[in-house]
């Protein structure tokens, strides 16, 4: 994997540059659309294709694990092969999604002990299967196993779960150089930045990341319970310590807002399940401000959807319409309302690269932020 930095705005640390791998390549800032089971949920790929013009997705190590299993994604060829994807793929370690069952998991050195969610069974994630797991799935890039403590944990706490994390990533690391991958094309292993809200253990940490030389970082362990502010704290005292010519991908954020904010801060990808889960819920975002689609306000309103939107179902469908399939909780409501979400937040990331590169990036982000977090 390659990466070349183009662009910097002039008064922010936001960055523009292009991500090469051997599936393609990534224009930054980028906003990847999370498929954690291998599809993205009610989006046809086609449609992550051409209309919302996804250029790399998501796939979540612990589910993909856990169903269909590594032997289907094995005998057919990858993960690429087995969902039609033929653009980037990232896997999360699973290391979120195990915080994420505290009743049913242990952390000991050895590894993350936890019980499937699906039958309750035992498994055990080390942080040498987690790369193995990630060489069968194919994946593109592939992330450390790390712990992920929750936001308002206390600083004892925070210091022996990143000294844990720490620990699990020179065995990660070790084992990635020590294997190969499976299917013909390269893959990066991504280190994870740790420290919960605590800007030492961050600064500890993202040094420590960054001394690996790894072909790209990663902000781990936000959007977890902090304030916001906090989180943008923290994002700016890890990217004084992650080095320039990686790109830095931030976990599972956020907003629009929240997007255009981190990308100001010097972050180049994103992911988050905020678009598509907020669309199935009849949540809408905007360059205007967000719309809920199930007001009784859209129910004779025959105008499009956006008028200015980058969506075919902007222009196709009307809000009265929408709004008339969510009441009626057809299906087709939450595909139109993803779909919609999904190419907002490309479009958005697409428009912040170039105000990037023009040089105008800060005074268009304060005005899109401002316009955004508007209810409509």
């Amino acid at each position: 994997m390659k990466f070349n930095l183009e662009a910097t705005a002039p008064d922010s640390n936001a960055r523009a540059g292009i991500i090469t791998t051997d599936h393609g390549t990534i224009e930054t800032p980028i906003f990847m659309p999370v498929g954690t089971l291998g599809s993205v949920k009610g989006v046809h790929m086609h449609e992550l294709r051409n209309d919302i013009k996804a250029q790399i997705i998501l796939g979540n190590t612990y589910h993909l694990y856990l169903r269909p299993g590594m032997e289907v994604i094995e005998q057919a060829g990858g993960l690429h092969k087995f969902n039609g994807w033929e653009r980037p793929i990232l896997t999360d370690s699973g290391g979120f999604q195990v915080f994420s069952l505290s009743d049913n998991r242990k952390l000991t050195e050895e590894g993350a002990h936890f019980r499937s969610h699906i039958d309750g069974s035992k498994h055990l994630f080390t942080p040498e299967k987690v790369v193995e797991i990630q060489r069968s799935i194919g994946s593109d890039i592939m992330m450390a196993l790390d712990e992920c403590p929750p936001g308002t944990a206390d600083r004892e706490y925070a210091r022996k779960s990143l000294e844990l994390t720490k620990r699990w990533l020179i065995r990660g690391w070790n084992h990635f150089n020590s294997t190969s991958p499976r299917y013909g094309h390269s893959q990066a292993f991504f280190p994870i930045v740790q420290g919960v809200t605590y800007a030492d253990l961050r600064r500890d940490s993202a040094k420590f990341v960054a001394d690996l030389g790894a072909e790209g970082n990663a902000i781990g362990g936000l959007a977890v319970g902090e304030p916001t502010e906090v989180m943008y704290d923290m994002i700016e005292v890890v990217n004084e310590e992650l080095p320039a010519d990686r790109p830095r991908y931030l976990m599972g954020v956020g907003t629009p807002a929240n997007i255009l904010e981190a990308i100001d801060r010097g972050v180049d990808m994103m992911d988050c399940v905020m678009p598509t889960r907020n669309g199935r819920n009849g949540m809408l975002f905007t360059a205007n401000g967000t719309m809920n689609m199930r007001n009784l306000k859209w129910a004779n309103d025959f105008s499009p959807i956006d008028e200015n939107g980058p969506s075919y179902v902007d222009r196709v469908y009307s809000k009265a319409y929408l709004r008339h399939l969510f009441i009626a909780q057809e299906l087709l409501a939450m595909q139109i309302a993803s779909i919609h979400n999904l190419a907002f937040y490309l479009w958005l990331v697409g428009e912040a690269r170039k105000h990037i590169i023009a040089g105008d990036f800060k005074s268009w982000k304060t005005m899109m932020v401002e316009r955004m977090t508007q209810r409509l």
